[in-house]
């Protein structure tokens, strides 16, 4: 167990000593706010006060008079209305080093999800063309919070949800017979194109192997003949794109069919289960407010009583044509999840689908309730290029694809940009700016500081041959050394606390910070030649600063792995 985990497990069974009953769950034990009053704090006192029926600060003066019994704290103290400050002694931030070196990359492990199966879902685009760099941060987030579960101990299934079976299948099914007609030498306009038709050059090529495939057998034909046939022929070459596209992100996931699932009868199981909860009824909808909508009708309708588990509305489930709505089909994967006995479902959605949240939410809680499901919805990307913004759209034709983003800045730059900031922020992604050279380009600062570590180990390669793989680590007594290892030891308090929140931006964030602390001893050992990295004079103290820096590099190789970035040894 790291040092910040032991000691956060100590505060806690102090606290049980003095609250038998307390409720830990908001007890947090961080790097404090002002260093120069100690090395942690911890709220422990903060939030435990009222249970203890005392004031904060007087619950703190008893939980002190046990924690400073811990061999590796200096001393506590009071800070402000009751928070502890805790001091830790030099030699087991010292000490930490060696865990962290002897970890073999599982520094930040843990067994928070030890035995757990997890299930992310994550992209789900509509199978309607290649990706466009629109989806890149659903695809990023989704494949990042995989790794992050995955880390503390979870067994992760990635899957997407392919929407196989709606109408915008049967407007691009229509829309390759276009580009198929166009193969056979007609010429086309765009007349030819409806308005819910996709126009895209990229049917061209599947309009060309239709032709290949089918030769002229299905000119003339009625479209009832034709349609299926080449609707499933330009799924199956779309999702052959964005299977391509995916893995240019190095994302590898599993793949679910919407109409597979329906033929497979789980709408019918899921709502077979909701009718016996009586959760199924014939009702009218009222109108939606607010906003007009074309196709309303009041008319009677099979409906999920969806507000008995927190929607705003009760949920249809059948066409006035007797076929499935979208959310039935939504309920039926859903209960096909279930069924897979999983321990957490974990839904990535783009913001333009925030308005699913409760229904999706709703009922996952009437198939199961105990069963934790999250939903995270990102929101919007802006592009901007050569100082303009970047406008698209797929039914258009006018998009960027992943493929070409990829291409322009490397698979490195978009898996960061992508998880750089909180999922609910929008991120503005100059194309410009990403591939800058300088600390305000964060991901090139985080290579950079690793770059610059691997450089100085591959020069005291050549001045040490024989340098101490296990030093004493005594000389480490500078304020920038000890602040770096502070920063190192917490380590595996961000990656729980990302995976506990599904926050793939707090890994980022910390990796900016943890290059920023070796950036600056860097510099501070240019101006202070006492402070360098490599002394031909004294091989134990440069054994001893190496092994800071293979720490470094090793936290920020498992941060990079987790973002799913390849950290880079030499800058070029």
């Amino acid at each position: 167990m790291s040092l910040v985990f032991s000691l956060t497990e100590f505060i806690e069974n102090c606290l049980k000593e003095v609250i038998p009953d307390a409720n830990l769950e908001k007890v947090v034990l961080e790097p404090a706010k002002d260093q120069t009053h100690g090395d942690l704090a911890s709220n422990a006192a903060m939030v435990c006060a009222k249970a203890a029926g005392m004031s904060p600060r007087d619950l703190a003066h008893k939980l002190i008079e046990k924690i400073e019994e811990h061999p590796a704290i200096s001393s506590a103290a009071i800070a402000g209305p009751g928070f502890i400050n805790l001091t830790l002694h030099q030699s087991v931030l010292r000490f930490e080093l060696t865990r962290i070196l002897s970890s073999n990359h599982k520094y930040g492990n843990s067994n928070m999800g030890a035995g757990k199966n997890a299930h992310v879902e994550y992209v789900s685009t509509n199978p309607t063309g290649p990706m466009h760099i629109g989806h890149g941060r659903n695809a990023v987030l989704g494949d990042t919070i995989a790794n992050l579960l995955e880390k503390v101990g979870y067994k992760v299934t990635r899957e997407y949800y392919v929407n196989d079976a709606g109408g915008q299948t049967i407007a691009l099914g229509r829309s390759a017979y276009v580009r198929y007609l166009q193969a056979l030498g007609k010429e086309i306009s765009e007349a030819d194109f409806d308005v819910d038709m996709y126009k895209g050059d990229y049917l061209i090529p599947v309009g060309q192997k239709l032709a290949e495939v089918y030769g002229d057998s299905l000119l003339n034909k009625p479209e009832a003949e034709w349609l299926e046939p080449v609707r499933l022929f330009t799924i199956d070459a779309m999702m052959d794109y964005i299977r391509a596209d995916l893995k240019l992100l190095n994302i590898v996931m599993e793949y679910a069919s919407e109409s597979a699932i329906t033929k497979e009868g789980w709408v019918d199981k899921a709502l077979k289960l909701l009718e016996t909860k009586g959760d199924v009824y014939q009702g009218v909808l009222e109108k939606p407010k607010g906003h007009q909508v074309d196709d309303w009708e009041e008319r009677p309708q099979v409906l999920f009583k969806a507000t008995a588990y927190g929607d705003d509305i009760d949920r249809a489930l059948q066409k006035s044509d007797s076929t499935w709505t979208y959310f039935a089909g939504d309920v039926g994967y859903h209960y096909h999840k279930i069924s897979r006995n999983y321990d957490l479902l974990v839904n990535i959605l783009g913001f333009d689908h925030v308005g699913y949240v409760k229904r999706l939410t709703s009922a996952v809680k009437a198939l199961k309730a105990d069963l934790p499901y999250v939903i995270k919805t990102c929101q919007m990307v802006n592009f901007v290029d050569n100082g303009q913004p970047i406008r698209m759209s797929k039914r258009a034709g006018n998009f960027i694809t992943i493929n070409q983003l990829v291409e322009r800045v490397g698979k490195d730059v978009v898996r960061y940009m992508m998880v750089s900031r909180h999922q609910d922020m929008i991120i503005d992604f100059d194309f410009t700016q990403v591939i800058e050279q300088s600390k305000d380009n964060p991901l090139f600062y985080i290579q950079y500081a690793n770059a610059r570590i691997h450089s100085v180990l591959r020069h005291a390669a050549e001045v040490f041959k024989n340098i101490d793989q296990n030093p004493s680590l005594e000389s480490l007594v500078d304020e920038a050394e000890l602040n770096l290892i502070k920063c190192l030891i917490q380590w595996p308090r961000v990656v729980a606390s990302a995976a506990h929140h599904l926050e793939p931006h707090r890994i980022a964030n910390y990796l900016y910070d943890l290059a920023g602390m070796f950036h600056s001893l860097w510099n501070k050992g240019k101006e202070n030649t006492q402070l360098r990295f490599i002394d031909e004079k004294s091989q134990a103290q440069t054994a001893d600063r190496l092994a800071l820096l293979r720490s470094t590099a090793l936290v920020i190789t498992e941060g990079l792995d987790l973002l799913g970035i390849t950290p880079v040894e030499e800058m070029r």
